[in-house]
């Protein structure tokens, strides 16, 4: 079924003893300003490895093969665009006409949610997702970093150093409490020039929506490595507008505050109440959706239905 409204909302992730989103030198990614930041990449990283573990196709995720050459033997490698294209739908050549292309391209939910970049084999499709999320920032002010020395079971195997008899060591970087605060928003109107360019498709669905729905609030708690062990779902705010609403909305974090009550974390959302107050007529309802053992949330005058986040 087609879903014809946009909403707007705002996704929270907590890090405990964590790193969320390290940049190449490991540390937590931060602005100029030295503000720590995460990327909407990193956000919806754990969303494809939940659909993925589910059974759905997931186009634009990292998937290994083994490989054979004279020189180097058999080794394992990640697939390029083209072969996972081909590992999920079949072969591509120079004659696959794009209307074929772009009907697979949207049935992988990865690509249906998010969008596509696709220059494959004289194919060209750009596709703007209808789910769009913007940066995370940690809004919790007294986030600190910690850096722990790691000892590896290994020695140094460069048989030059000094230390070539003992073992070596690593680092681990994490956040000592850390709160992304991301704002996101899912236009169906989007992909109205694709309809009738792919055989049956008909527009961004509601199943689709129901997927994103539940990945953006259980994804990231579920997505257990190393570094993100630690890392939670903590607040999920979802705002439904009318079907002929022509109100607009810009990143909402903005009217988000973080910061501790006790032993609790409390996001203050009254900025925002007080900003969608005198915009009612425009809007559906809003859900909003937290973890009520260790969330606290300042409504202010939001009018919202309330659930558990698990």
């Amino acid at each position: 079924m087609q879903k014809t409204n946009r909403v707007y909302g705002i996704l929270a992730v907590g890090a405990y003893m964590a790193n969320f989103n390290a940049d190449l030198s490991g540390y937590p990614k931060t602005t100029t300003d030295s503000h720590i930041f995460g990327s909407d990449k990193a956000l919806k990283y754990p969303m494809k490895r939940m659909w993925l573990m589910q059974g759905d196709p997931i186009l634009y995720i990292k998937s290994m093969q083994s490989m054979k050459n004279k020189e180097e033997g058999e080794k394992i490698q990640p697939r390029d665009l083209n072969e996972r294209y081909t590992e999920l739908f079949g072969n591509l050549d120079e004659k696959t006409s794009s209307k074929e292309v772009l009907g697979k391209l949207f049935s992988a939910i990865d690509v249906m949610n998010f969008g596509a970049t696709f220059a494959e084999k004289k194919q060209n499709i750009s596709i703007t997702g209808a789910v769009q999320i913007n940066q995370g920032r940690n809004l919790f002010e007294d986030t600190h970093v910690l850096t722990q020395e790691i000892l590896s079971p290994f020695r140094n195997s460069n048989e030059k150093s000094e230390g070539k008899l003992a073992s070596t060591m690593g680092t681990k970087i994490v956040t000592d409490e850390a709160h992304y605060v991301y704002s996101f928003s899912v236009n169906p109107a989007n992909y109205n020039d694709f309809i009738g360019l792919a055989d049956g498709f008909e527009g961004y669905t509601v199943e689709a929506y129901e997927k994103f729905k539940w990945a953006a609030r259980v994804a990231t708690t579920a997505f257990n490595t190393n570094s993100k062990s630690g890392c939670e779902n903590e607040l999920a705010l979802f705002i439904e507008m009318k079907e002929d609403s022509q109100l607009y909305l810009a990143n909402l974090d903005r009217y988000v505050t973080v910061r501790k009550k006790e032993d609790r974390i409390l996001f203050d959302l009254s900025k925002l109440a007080n900003f969608l107050a005198p915009r009612q007529e425009e809007i559906q309802f809003v859900e909003l959706y937290c973890n009520p053992v260790t969330v606290d949330v300042e409504y202010g005058s939001l009018n919202c239905s309330v659930y558990s986040i698990y």
